[in-house]
């Protein structure tokens, strides 16, 4: 009898640029409850605030790929966001960021189910939506 495959350890992520934290712990909190549903163990949440919401240097997100990538080894590993424009409003900086994810051995994955975004190929030669 072959055991069942394990779930896929949870990577919670967010960002939020306002002084107001209150949307953020909602949507923190969802995405809690999301993997609580699902079953899916979690490995901690990384939240970058302020500036770092903004940009493309991301400390929180670099913190978690990292320790994504050492978990890589030994579960599927997701990185979990409300929506998937809690990575970057931007389509092409979201495609970067989701690229960084899937280097560091993962997927993304949202509340919501998002469909997969167009491939940042696609993006960059001006064919995506």
């Amino acid at each position: 009898m072959t055991a069942a495959p394990s779930p896929p350890l949870a990577f919670i992520y967010d960002r939020s640029a306002s002084r107001s934290r209150r949307q953020l712990h909602m949507r923190l909190e969802g995405c809690r409850h999301y993997a609580d549903d699902m079953g899916w163990p979690i490995a901690g949440r990384w939240v970058d605030l302020g500036e770092h919401a903004l940009t493309m240097h991301r400390p929180q997100l670099t913190a978690l790929l990292t320790i994504m990538q050492t978990e890589a080894d030994h579960h599927e590993v997701l990185c979990l966001v409300h929506t998937s424009e809690r990575l970057a409003t931007d389509t092409t900086h979201r495609l970067l960021l989701q690229q960084r994810v899937i280097a560091a051995g993962g997927r993304t994955v949202t509340t919501f189910d998002e469909p997969v975004q167009p491939t940042l190929r696609a993006v960059l030669l001006g064919r995506a939506p």
